[in-house]
């Protein structure tokens, strides 16, 4: 089977990213076949503990989940990882729901827990990227930047 390129962001709380750094080690086989991108701790520790090569953004709050959120909307994410922390207040957290809000509008798979994550990846093995075609999306939604 052909491996598609995809391009993954990761992104996690706090208190999320022992949990990330895991998930990223336990499927390292996947994502070293596609271009990881990731906010800046997270992106960080991804790299030095599975030695795979991360694309780093800023951190979430100095602006890392607004830099996602525009490479959602400009077409240059087909996957979202983003382990959240629902029990603890996040400064950020109008970043953190206007991300949630663009992957919604641009049909952007997001996983927010462990789970979810799971299932996702197992999707992207068996190469399920139907979501990928971001260019009809835009114009279904009258999106299309070339009709402004």
């Amino acid at each position: 089977m052909e491996v598609l390129s995809l391009n993954i962001a990761l992104i996690a709380h706090d208190q999320k990213k022992d949990e990330m750094v895991n998930f990223t080690i336990a499927y390292k086989h996947v994502f070293e076949k596609y271009e990881l991108y990731a906010t800046g701790t997270t992106g960080k520790r991804i790299m030095n503990e599975t030695g795979l090569h991360v694309h780093r953004m800023m951190s979430g709050p100095l602006g890392g989940d607004q830099q996602i959120g525009a490479m959602v909307a400009t077409g240059k994410l087909d996957l979202i990882l983003f382990f959240r922390d629902p029990l603890t207040a996040q400064p950020h957290e109008p970043d953190v729901s206007a991300l949630l809000r663009l992957c919604d509008v641009y049909g952007i798979p997001l996983a927010t827990n462990i789970a979810t994550a799971e299932l996702l990846l197992a999707a992207v093995e068996k190469g399920y990227f139907t979501w990928r075609d971001t260019a009809d999306k835009y114009k279904t939604k009258g999106l299309d930047p070339e009709e402004d």
